[in-house]
Protein backbone atom coordinates (compact mmCIF):
# COMPACT_ATOMS: atom_id res chain seq x y z
CA UNK A 1 0.00 0.00 0.00
CA UNK A 2 1.33 3.71 -0.36
CA UNK A 3 0.95 6.26 1.96
CA UNK A 4 -1.18 8.77 -0.26
CA UNK A 5 -4.04 7.67 -0.62
CA UNK A 6 -4.40 9.35 -3.83
CA UNK A 7 -2.56 8.27 -7.22
CA UNK A 8 0.65 9.53 -7.69
CA UNK A 9 2.22 9.66 -11.18
CA UNK A 10 5.61 10.62 -11.26
CA UNK A 11 8.14 10.89 -14.18
CA UNK A 12 11.63 9.71 -13.74
CA UNK A 13 13.51 12.75 -14.50
CA UNK A 14 11.57 14.30 -11.73
CA UNK A 15 12.93 11.75 -9.00
CA UNK A 16 15.08 13.51 -6.98
CA UNK A 17 16.42 11.12 -4.20
CA UNK A 18 14.98 7.23 -3.00
CA UNK A 19 16.35 6.68 0.64
CA UNK A 20 15.50 3.38 2.86
CA UNK A 21 13.34 4.47 5.77
CA UNK A 22 13.83 3.56 9.21
CA UNK A 23 10.62 2.49 10.75
CA UNK A 24 11.32 2.99 14.56
CA UNK A 25 8.77 1.79 17.25
CA UNK A 26 6.57 4.74 17.67
CA UNK A 27 5.55 5.02 14.19
CA UNK A 28 4.87 1.17 14.80
CA UNK A 29 1.94 1.80 16.99
CA UNK A 30 0.41 4.15 14.10
CA UNK A 31 -2.77 2.81 12.68
CA UNK A 32 -1.19 2.37 9.38
CA UNK A 33 2.01 0.14 10.39
CA UNK A 34 -0.10 -1.92 13.27
CA UNK A 35 -0.64 -4.62 10.64
CA UNK A 36 2.78 -5.30 9.99
CA UNK A 37 4.96 -7.48 12.56
CA UNK A 38 7.97 -6.39 10.27
CA UNK A 39 7.54 -3.40 7.76
CA UNK A 40 10.39 -2.33 5.74
CA UNK A 41 10.05 1.17 3.75
CA UNK A 42 11.43 3.09 1.48
CA UNK A 43 10.78 6.90 0.86
CA UNK A 44 10.94 8.49 -2.47
CA UNK A 45 11.24 12.55 -2.93
CA UNK A 46 10.13 13.65 -6.00
CA UNK A 47 9.51 17.42 -7.56
CA UNK A 48 6.10 18.59 -6.83
CA UNK A 49 4.82 21.72 -9.03
CA UNK A 50 2.45 24.09 -7.83
CA UNK A 51 1.33 26.75 -9.18
CA UNK A 52 3.05 30.00 -11.19
CA UNK A 53 6.05 27.96 -11.96
CA UNK A 54 6.96 26.93 -7.96
CA UNK A 55 8.35 23.76 -7.64
CA UNK A 56 8.93 22.02 -4.11
CA UNK A 57 10.23 19.00 -2.75
CA UNK A 58 7.66 16.25 -1.75
CA UNK A 59 7.71 12.91 -0.87
CA UNK A 60 5.93 9.71 -0.85
CA UNK A 61 6.45 6.50 0.96
CA UNK A 62 5.78 2.77 0.44
CA UNK A 63 6.29 -0.27 2.87
CA UNK A 64 5.86 -4.07 3.07
CA UNK A 65 7.01 -6.57 5.24
CA UNK A 66 9.09 -8.45 2.54
CA UNK A 67 12.78 -6.82 3.30
CA UNK A 68 14.07 -8.59 -0.29
CA UNK A 69 10.70 -7.05 -2.25
CA UNK A 70 11.69 -3.53 -0.72
CA UNK A 71 15.34 -3.26 -1.39
CA UNK A 72 14.50 -4.65 -5.05
CA UNK A 73 12.32 -1.77 -5.71
CA UNK A 74 15.23 0.46 -3.56
CA UNK A 75 17.90 -0.54 -6.15
CA UNK A 76 15.03 -0.54 -8.99
CA UNK A 77 14.51 3.37 -8.48
CA UNK A 78 18.40 4.26 -7.65
CA UNK A 79 19.35 2.14 -11.12
CA UNK A 80 16.78 4.46 -13.03
CA UNK A 81 17.92 7.80 -11.27
CA UNK A 82 21.68 6.78 -12.52
CA UNK A 83 20.50 6.54 -16.25
CA UNK A 84 19.53 10.27 -15.83
CA UNK A 85 22.94 11.19 -17.42
CA UNK A 86 22.06 14.81 -17.68
CA UNK A 87 21.96 15.22 -13.61
CA UNK A 88 25.25 16.98 -12.03
CA UNK A 89 27.13 14.82 -9.56
CA UNK A 90 29.76 17.56 -8.77
CA UNK A 91 29.03 21.73 -8.73
CA UNK A 92 31.06 24.58 -8.14
CA UNK A 93 29.21 27.15 -6.01
CA UNK A 94 29.57 31.09 -5.96
CA UNK A 95 27.92 33.03 -3.02
CA UNK A 96 27.57 36.77 -3.16
CA UNK A 97 27.51 37.43 0.49
CA UNK A 98 26.47 40.99 -0.34
CA UNK A 99 24.30 41.26 -2.79
CA UNK A 100 20.59 41.91 -2.47
CA UNK A 101 19.80 41.66 0.95
CA UNK A 102 22.72 40.06 2.11
CA UNK A 103 20.88 36.80 2.21
CA UNK A 104 22.55 34.83 0.01
CA UNK A 105 24.51 32.63 2.30
CA UNK A 106 21.53 31.97 4.41
CA UNK A 107 19.33 30.99 1.65
CA UNK A 108 22.00 28.53 0.12
CA UNK A 109 22.60 26.89 3.63
CA UNK A 110 19.39 26.49 4.62
CA UNK A 111 17.30 26.16 1.35
CA UNK A 112 19.48 25.07 -1.31
CA UNK A 113 22.36 22.61 0.64
CA UNK A 114 20.23 20.30 1.98
CA UNK A 115 18.14 18.82 -1.52
CA UNK A 116 21.51 19.33 -2.90
CA UNK A 117 22.81 16.84 -0.42
CA UNK A 118 19.57 14.75 -0.48
CA UNK A 119 20.67 13.88 -4.24
CA UNK A 120 23.90 12.96 -3.76
CA UNK A 121 25.34 16.78 -4.98
CA UNK A 122 28.51 17.36 -3.80
CA UNK A 123 29.96 21.00 -4.15
CA UNK A 124 32.84 22.77 -3.81
CA UNK A 125 31.70 26.32 -2.32
CA UNK A 126 34.09 29.70 -2.97
CA UNK A 127 32.16 32.71 -0.84
CA UNK A 128 33.30 35.64 -2.97
CA UNK A 129 35.16 38.66 -1.35
CA UNK A 130 35.60 41.54 -3.97
CA UNK A 131 33.90 42.34 -7.06
CA UNK A 132 34.83 39.85 -10.13
CA UNK A 133 36.07 37.37 -7.56
CA UNK A 134 34.34 34.57 -9.05
CA UNK A 135 34.96 35.75 -12.73
CA UNK A 136 38.90 35.75 -11.83
CA UNK A 137 38.69 32.38 -9.60
CA UNK A 138 36.71 31.12 -13.01
CA UNK A 139 40.24 31.24 -14.93
CA UNK A 140 42.24 29.33 -12.21
CA UNK A 141 40.03 26.21 -11.15
CA UNK A 142 40.43 23.34 -12.88
CA UNK A 143 36.72 23.42 -14.94
CA UNK A 144 36.49 20.05 -16.30
CA UNK A 145 35.79 18.55 -12.94
CA UNK A 146 32.90 20.19 -12.85
CA UNK A 147 29.31 20.04 -14.22
CA UNK A 148 28.08 22.80 -13.50
CA UNK A 149 28.97 26.10 -11.72
CA UNK A 150 25.97 27.58 -9.49
CA UNK A 151 25.80 31.27 -8.69
CA UNK A 152 24.02 32.18 -5.66
CA UNK A 153 23.07 36.21 -6.17
CA UNK A 154 21.24 39.03 -8.28
CA UNK A 155 21.48 39.13 -12.05
CA UNK A 156 25.15 40.78 -11.38
CA UNK A 157 26.15 37.72 -9.55
CA UNK A 158 25.39 35.42 -12.12
CA UNK A 159 26.92 38.51 -15.40
CA UNK A 160 30.32 37.92 -13.32
CA UNK A 161 30.23 33.92 -13.43
CA UNK A 162 29.15 34.25 -17.13
CA UNK A 163 31.88 35.89 -18.17
CA UNK A 164 34.27 34.13 -16.40
CA UNK A 165 33.17 31.09 -18.06
CA UNK A 166 32.72 32.21 -21.38
CA UNK A 167 36.26 34.03 -21.21
CA UNK A 168 37.63 30.92 -19.67
CA UNK A 169 36.22 28.73 -22.85
CA UNK A 170 37.68 31.20 -25.20
CA UNK A 171 41.36 31.83 -23.56
CA UNK A 172 41.20 27.65 -23.57
CA UNK A 173 40.45 27.48 -27.06
CA UNK A 174 43.02 30.35 -28.25
CA UNK A 175 40.12 33.00 -29.12
CA UNK A 176 41.00 36.65 -28.97
CA UNK A 177 37.75 38.01 -27.32
CA UNK A 178 38.58 41.68 -28.51
CA UNK A 179 37.93 40.66 -32.37
CA UNK A 180 34.44 41.58 -32.83
CA UNK A 181 33.82 38.90 -35.61
CA UNK A 182 35.68 35.87 -34.57
CA UNK A 183 33.51 33.12 -33.95
CA UNK A 184 33.06 31.96 -29.92
CA UNK A 185 33.23 28.97 -28.76
CA UNK A 186 30.39 27.52 -26.81
CA UNK A 187 30.35 26.95 -23.47
CA UNK A 188 29.42 23.08 -22.44
CA UNK A 189 29.05 23.52 -18.64
CA UNK A 190 25.83 25.04 -17.48
CA UNK A 191 25.30 27.62 -15.43
CA UNK A 192 22.78 27.37 -12.59
CA UNK A 193 21.06 30.65 -10.66
CA UNK A 194 19.99 30.66 -6.96
CA UNK A 195 18.07 34.29 -6.86
CA UNK A 196 19.88 36.01 -4.28
CA UNK A 197 19.52 39.41 -5.16
CA UNK A 198 17.39 42.30 -5.48
CA UNK A 199 17.09 41.67 -9.20
CA UNK A 200 16.37 38.31 -10.94
CA UNK A 201 15.57 39.05 -14.45
CA UNK A 202 17.12 36.29 -15.93
CA UNK A 203 15.52 33.48 -13.36
CA UNK A 204 12.16 35.09 -14.13
CA UNK A 205 12.54 34.80 -17.83
CA UNK A 206 14.07 31.53 -17.80
CA UNK A 207 12.01 29.30 -15.26
CA UNK A 208 9.15 31.43 -14.33
CA UNK A 209 9.45 32.36 -11.20
CA UNK A 210 12.17 33.84 -8.78
CA UNK A 211 12.46 31.41 -6.03
CA UNK A 212 15.85 29.56 -5.04
CA UNK A 213 13.87 26.15 -4.07
CA UNK A 214 12.50 25.91 -7.63
CA UNK A 215 15.84 26.84 -9.08
CA UNK A 216 17.74 24.22 -6.67
CA UNK A 217 15.69 21.40 -7.91
CA UNK A 218 15.83 22.05 -11.64
CA UNK A 219 19.76 22.26 -11.15
CA UNK A 220 18.79 18.39 -9.65
CA UNK A 221 17.24 17.28 -12.44
CA UNK A 222 19.76 18.38 -14.79
CA UNK A 223 17.27 20.36 -17.08
CA UNK A 224 19.65 22.41 -19.59
CA UNK A 225 18.20 25.30 -21.84
CA UNK A 226 20.62 27.07 -24.64
CA UNK A 227 20.88 30.78 -24.22
CA UNK A 228 21.85 33.32 -26.87
CA UNK A 229 24.53 35.82 -25.72
CA UNK A 230 25.32 39.04 -27.21
CA UNK A 231 28.84 40.17 -27.54
CA UNK A 232 29.67 44.10 -27.76
CA UNK A 233 32.63 45.59 -28.57
CA UNK A 234 33.89 48.85 -29.30
CA UNK A 235 36.93 50.06 -31.57
CA UNK A 236 37.98 46.26 -31.81
CA UNK A 237 37.86 46.22 -27.83
CA UNK A 238 35.53 43.62 -26.06
CA UNK A 239 33.57 45.36 -23.82
CA UNK A 240 31.06 42.98 -22.43
CA UNK A 241 28.51 39.83 -22.88
CA UNK A 242 24.58 40.74 -22.29
CA UNK A 243 21.94 38.14 -21.38
CA UNK A 244 18.79 40.02 -20.76
CA UNK A 245 18.72 44.18 -21.76
CA UNK A 246 21.02 46.43 -23.58
CA UNK A 247 19.72 49.57 -23.21
CA UNK A 248 20.57 52.84 -24.27
CA UNK A 249 18.31 56.73 -23.09
CA UNK A 250 15.80 56.03 -20.97
CA UNK A 251 17.02 52.59 -19.20
CA UNK A 252 20.45 54.23 -19.35
CA UNK A 253 19.60 57.11 -17.80
CA UNK A 254 18.40 55.68 -14.78
CA UNK A 255 21.12 53.14 -14.09
CA UNK A 256 23.40 56.29 -14.28
CA UNK A 257 21.59 58.14 -11.91
CA UNK A 258 20.80 54.99 -9.71
CA UNK A 259 24.49 54.42 -9.33
CA UNK A 260 24.66 57.67 -7.40
CA UNK A 261 22.15 56.86 -5.07
CA UNK A 262 23.30 53.00 -3.56
CA UNK A 263 22.39 53.61 -0.36
CA UNK A 264 18.71 54.11 -1.17
CA UNK A 265 18.48 50.14 -1.53
CA UNK A 266 16.71 48.99 -4.23
CA UNK A 267 14.15 52.23 -4.16
CA UNK A 268 16.83 54.46 -6.15
CA UNK A 269 15.52 52.47 -9.46
CA UNK A 270 11.97 54.00 -8.70
CA UNK A 271 13.04 57.72 -7.76
CA UNK A 272 15.53 57.68 -11.05
CA UNK A 273 13.56 56.13 -13.20
CA UNK A 274 10.88 59.13 -11.87
CA UNK A 275 13.18 61.90 -12.39
CA UNK A 276 14.20 60.24 -15.77
CA UNK A 277 10.72 60.43 -17.38
CA UNK A 278 10.43 63.63 -15.89
CA UNK A 279 13.68 64.80 -17.92
CA UNK A 280 12.78 63.08 -20.87
CA UNK A 281 15.73 63.36 -22.37
CA UNK A 282 16.28 62.07 -26.03
CA UNK A 283 19.60 61.44 -28.28
CA UNK A 284 19.82 61.66 -31.87
CA UNK A 285 21.76 59.09 -33.54
CA UNK A 286 21.93 56.37 -36.18
CA UNK A 287 21.45 52.70 -35.53
CA UNK A 288 22.24 49.87 -38.32
CA UNK A 289 21.61 46.64 -38.02
CA UNK A 290 21.06 43.10 -40.05
CA UNK A 291 17.88 41.78 -40.14
CA UNK A 292 17.68 38.22 -38.25
CA UNK A 293 16.25 36.68 -41.63
CA UNK A 294 16.47 32.97 -40.35
CA UNK A 295 14.43 33.01 -37.48
CA UNK A 296 11.06 31.93 -37.10
CA UNK A 297 8.27 34.13 -35.93
CA UNK A 298 8.61 37.94 -35.39
CA UNK A 299 8.62 40.36 -32.09
CA UNK A 300 4.78 41.44 -32.52
CA UNK A 301 3.15 37.63 -33.16
CA UNK A 302 2.43 37.28 -29.54
CA UNK A 303 4.46 33.99 -29.83
CA UNK A 304 5.88 33.71 -26.37
CA UNK A 305 8.88 31.68 -25.56
CA UNK A 306 7.96 28.27 -24.13
CA UNK A 307 9.10 24.89 -22.64
CA UNK A 308 9.25 21.94 -25.69
CA UNK A 309 9.86 24.45 -28.52
CA UNK A 310 11.86 22.13 -31.29
CA UNK A 311 14.63 24.54 -32.01
CA UNK A 312 16.08 24.99 -28.78
CA UNK A 313 17.39 21.31 -28.16
CA UNK A 314 19.49 20.87 -31.29
CA UNK A 315 20.19 24.25 -32.03
CA UNK A 316 18.18 26.76 -34.54
CA UNK A 317 16.62 24.92 -37.25
CA UNK A 318 18.61 26.46 -40.44
CA UNK A 319 22.00 25.34 -38.70
CA UNK A 320 22.04 21.37 -39.40
CA UNK A 321 22.07 22.32 -43.49
CA UNK A 322 24.64 24.67 -43.45
CA UNK A 323 27.71 23.15 -45.05
CA UNK A 324 30.99 25.78 -44.37
CA UNK A 325 30.26 27.16 -47.94
CA UNK A 326 26.59 27.50 -47.47
CA UNK A 327 27.25 29.55 -44.64
CA UNK A 328 30.13 31.63 -46.01
CA UNK A 329 27.78 31.99 -49.24
CA UNK A 330 25.05 32.88 -46.36
CA UNK A 331 27.30 35.51 -44.68
CA UNK A 332 28.23 37.00 -47.49
CA UNK A 333 24.25 36.81 -49.26
CA UNK A 334 21.17 38.84 -49.25
CA UNK A 335 21.06 38.37 -45.39
CA UNK A 336 23.89 40.65 -44.42
CA UNK A 337 22.36 43.61 -46.06
CA UNK A 338 22.59 46.70 -43.11
CA UNK A 339 19.51 48.86 -42.76
CA UNK A 340 20.48 52.22 -41.41
CA UNK A 341 17.92 54.34 -39.59
CA UNK A 342 18.93 57.72 -38.00
CA UNK A 343 16.35 59.76 -36.01
CA UNK A 344 16.12 61.10 -32.16
CA UNK A 345 15.41 58.73 -29.83
CA UNK A 346 14.24 58.57 -26.13
CA UNK A 347 14.71 54.62 -26.13
CA UNK A 348 16.72 51.95 -27.58
CA UNK A 349 16.68 48.51 -26.14
CA UNK A 350 18.06 44.95 -27.46
CA UNK A 351 17.06 42.41 -25.35
CA UNK A 352 17.80 38.66 -25.58
CA UNK A 353 15.02 37.61 -23.73
CA UNK A 354 11.61 39.05 -22.45
CA UNK A 355 13.48 40.72 -19.49
CA UNK A 356 9.81 39.67 -17.49
CA UNK A 357 9.45 40.79 -13.88
CA UNK A 358 7.03 40.75 -10.91
CA UNK A 359 6.33 44.41 -11.82
CA UNK A 360 6.16 43.77 -15.90
CA UNK A 361 5.16 39.87 -16.22
CA UNK A 362 5.77 40.16 -20.27
CA UNK A 363 8.63 42.00 -20.20
CA UNK A 364 10.04 44.55 -22.75
CA UNK A 365 9.48 41.99 -25.44
CA UNK A 366 7.17 39.16 -24.71
CA UNK A 367 7.67 37.15 -28.12
CA UNK A 368 11.38 37.61 -27.19
CA UNK A 369 13.18 34.16 -27.89
CA UNK A 370 16.06 32.80 -25.56
CA UNK A 371 17.77 30.41 -28.37
CA UNK A 372 17.09 31.41 -31.94
CA UNK A 373 20.46 33.48 -32.47
CA UNK A 374 18.92 36.80 -32.38
CA UNK A 375 17.47 39.78 -30.61
CA UNK A 376 14.68 41.99 -30.49
CA UNK A 377 16.27 45.50 -31.15
CA UNK A 378 13.09 48.23 -30.13
CA UNK A 379 13.50 51.68 -30.95
CA UNK A 380 11.42 54.44 -29.09
CA UNK A 381 11.68 57.93 -31.29
CA UNK A 382 10.59 61.20 -29.99
CA UNK A 383 7.44 61.64 -28.57
CA UNK A 384 5.56 63.30 -25.77
CA UNK A 385 5.46 62.84 -22.39
CA UNK A 386 2.44 61.17 -22.25
CA UNK A 387 2.38 59.20 -25.27
CA UNK A 388 6.19 57.42 -23.59
CA UNK A 389 3.84 57.33 -20.09
CA UNK A 390 1.07 55.52 -22.53
CA UNK A 391 4.14 53.17 -23.61
CA UNK A 392 5.88 52.45 -20.14
CA UNK A 393 2.30 51.64 -19.02
CA UNK A 394 1.48 48.60 -21.43
CA UNK A 395 4.75 46.84 -19.76
CA UNK A 396 2.55 45.77 -17.30
CA UNK A 397 -0.94 45.23 -18.97
CA UNK A 398 -2.15 42.69 -22.04
CA UNK A 399 -2.04 45.44 -24.52
CA UNK A 400 0.39 45.48 -27.70
CA UNK A 401 3.06 47.72 -26.01
CA UNK A 402 4.25 48.17 -29.99
CA UNK A 403 1.20 49.34 -31.12
CA UNK A 404 2.65 53.00 -31.59
CA UNK A 405 3.42 54.94 -33.91
CA UNK A 406 6.47 56.04 -32.58
CA UNK A 407 7.85 52.62 -32.18
CA UNK A 408 9.85 50.18 -33.93
CA UNK A 409 10.82 46.97 -33.27
CA UNK A 410 13.08 44.84 -35.30
CA UNK A 411 14.12 40.77 -34.84
CA UNK A 412 18.03 41.34 -35.71
CA UNK A 413 21.47 39.09 -35.22
CA UNK A 414 23.47 42.17 -34.70
CA UNK A 415 23.49 46.11 -35.04
CA UNK A 416 25.86 49.15 -34.74
CA UNK A 417 25.10 52.64 -32.72
CA UNK A 418 27.32 55.53 -33.41
CA UNK A 419 26.61 59.41 -32.95
CA UNK A 420 28.27 62.65 -34.07
CA UNK A 421 29.12 63.47 -30.16
CA UNK A 422 31.19 59.90 -30.40
CA UNK A 423 32.63 60.26 -33.43
CA UNK A 424 34.29 63.37 -32.84
CA UNK A 425 36.36 61.19 -30.38
CA UNK A 426 36.42 57.97 -31.58
CA UNK A 427 36.93 55.88 -34.82
CA UNK A 428 34.22 54.92 -37.34
CA UNK A 429 32.99 51.13 -35.44
CA UNK A 430 31.38 50.33 -38.73
CA UNK A 431 32.89 48.10 -41.27
CA UNK A 432 30.95 49.08 -43.76
CA UNK A 433 33.23 52.20 -45.36
CA UNK A 434 29.91 54.39 -44.35
CA UNK A 435 30.22 57.51 -41.55
CA UNK A 436 27.21 57.59 -40.10
CA UNK A 437 26.78 59.79 -37.70
CA UNK A 438 24.33 61.94 -35.57
CA UNK A 439 23.97 64.23 -32.56
CA UNK A 440 22.51 64.30 -29.18
CA UNK A 441 19.50 66.31 -28.25
CA UNK A 442 17.25 67.18 -25.10
CA UNK A 443 14.13 68.93 -24.61
CA UNK A 444 16.38 72.25 -23.11
CA UNK A 445 18.50 73.44 -26.10
CA UNK A 446 19.75 75.85 -23.74
CA UNK A 447 21.33 72.26 -21.83
CA UNK A 448 22.23 70.83 -24.83
CA UNK A 449 26.07 71.78 -25.54
CA UNK A 450 26.17 70.28 -21.64
CA UNK A 451 25.18 67.05 -22.06
CA UNK A 452 27.76 64.18 -22.79
CA UNK A 453 26.09 61.22 -23.98
CA UNK A 454 23.47 58.75 -22.69
CA UNK A 455 25.20 55.31 -21.44
CA UNK A 456 24.57 51.85 -22.45
CA UNK A 457 22.84 49.71 -19.44
CA UNK A 458 24.52 46.17 -20.23
CA UNK A 459 22.80 43.79 -17.62
CA UNK A 460 22.42 46.37 -14.97
CA UNK A 461 25.83 47.36 -15.44
CA UNK A 462 27.27 50.65 -17.79
CA UNK A 463 28.86 50.88 -20.50
CA UNK A 464 31.89 53.11 -20.69
CA UNK A 465 31.24 54.08 -24.78
CA UNK A 466 28.30 55.00 -26.24
CA UNK A 467 29.28 53.81 -29.37
CA UNK A 468 29.24 50.11 -29.59
CA UNK A 469 29.24 47.39 -31.98
CA UNK A 470 27.13 44.54 -31.27
CA UNK A 471 26.72 40.56 -32.43
CA UNK A 472 24.19 37.70 -30.91
CA UNK A 473 26.02 34.61 -30.63
CA UNK A 474 23.16 31.60 -31.15
CA UNK A 475 23.03 29.50 -28.20
CA UNK A 476 26.81 30.72 -26.66
CA UNK A 477 25.98 28.98 -22.98
CA UNK A 478 23.58 27.07 -20.93
CA UNK A 479 21.28 27.14 -17.88
CA UNK A 480 20.04 24.54 -15.61
CA UNK A 481 16.22 25.36 -16.46
CA UNK A 482 13.73 24.14 -19.29
CA UNK A 483 12.45 27.62 -20.29
CA UNK A 484 8.64 28.65 -19.34
CA UNK A 485 6.69 26.06 -19.09
CA UNK A 486 2.68 26.37 -19.90
CA UNK A 487 0.53 27.15 -16.99
CA UNK A 488 -0.94 23.83 -15.49
CA UNK A 489 -2.59 22.60 -12.69
CA UNK A 490 -1.12 21.65 -9.55
CA UNK A 491 -1.57 17.36 -9.80
CA UNK A 492 -0.42 17.59 -13.83
CA UNK A 493 -1.17 14.06 -15.14
CA UNK A 494 2.14 13.15 -17.05
CA UNK A 495 3.04 10.98 -19.66
CA UNK A 496 3.04 7.04 -20.14
CA UNK A 497 6.51 7.01 -19.52
CA UNK A 498 6.41 8.00 -16.42
CA UNK A 499 7.26 5.79 -13.16
CA UNK A 500 3.92 3.78 -12.40
CA UNK A 501 1.80 4.10 -9.76
CA UNK A 502 3.72 2.02 -6.94
CA UNK A 503 1.80 -0.33 -4.86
Amino acid sequence: SCVHTENCFVPTSEIIAVEETEVNKKQRNIGKWQKMAKPHAFTVYYVKKARNHRWRCSDVTFWCVDEHLCNQWIQALKELLERQKSRPKQLLVYINPYGGKRQGKRIYEQKVAPLFSLASISTDVVITEHANHAKDNLFEVNINKYDGVVCVGGDGMFSEVMHGLIGRMQKDSGIDQNNPKAPLVQCNIRIGIIPAGSTDCICYSTIGISDPVTSALHIIVGDCQPLDVCSIHHNNTFLKYSVSLLGYGFYGDILKDSEKKRWMGPMRYDYSGFKTFLSHHYYEGTISFQPAKHTLGSPRDKDSCRTGQGCYSEGPWWAEEMTDRNLLKFRRGKHQEWKVIKGKFLAINAVNMSCACPRSPKGLSPAAHLADGSADLILVRKCSRFDFLRYLVRHTNQDDQFNFSFVDVYRVKSFQFTSKLSEDNESNVTDTGKKRFGQFCRDHPACCCNTANSTWNCDGEILDSSAIEVRVHCQLMKLFARGIEENCKDEAAYSQSSVEQLL
